[in-house]
């Protein structure tokens, strides 16, 4: 399995992250460099992309805040 996680950097620490939405559901087929979630951060939306091809595994549902270096799902 592979770990997906929030990127670090992309925000000010002490800001709000959450995803708002994932692009696929629970157990999809993805394929790797796929955009499968966003993340919004105030009022700025980051994409998260898939780092490998296989079936994704979502552990943090959508609406749910987040932090960086957070592990918010698997690729299996």
């Amino acid at each position: 399995m592979t770990d997906i996680t929030v990127p670090a950097g992309l925000w000010n620490d002490g800001d709000e992250a959450a995803i708002s939405a994932w692009l696929y559901a629970d157990g999809d087929a993805v394929a790797e460099g796929a955009v499968i979630a966003e993340i919004m951060v105030e009022k700025t939306s980051f994409e998260l992309t898939a780092p490998a091809s296989g079936t994704l595994h979502i552990d943090i549902p959508a609406e749910t805040a987040v932090t960086a270096g957070e592990v918010v799902g698997r690729i299996g």
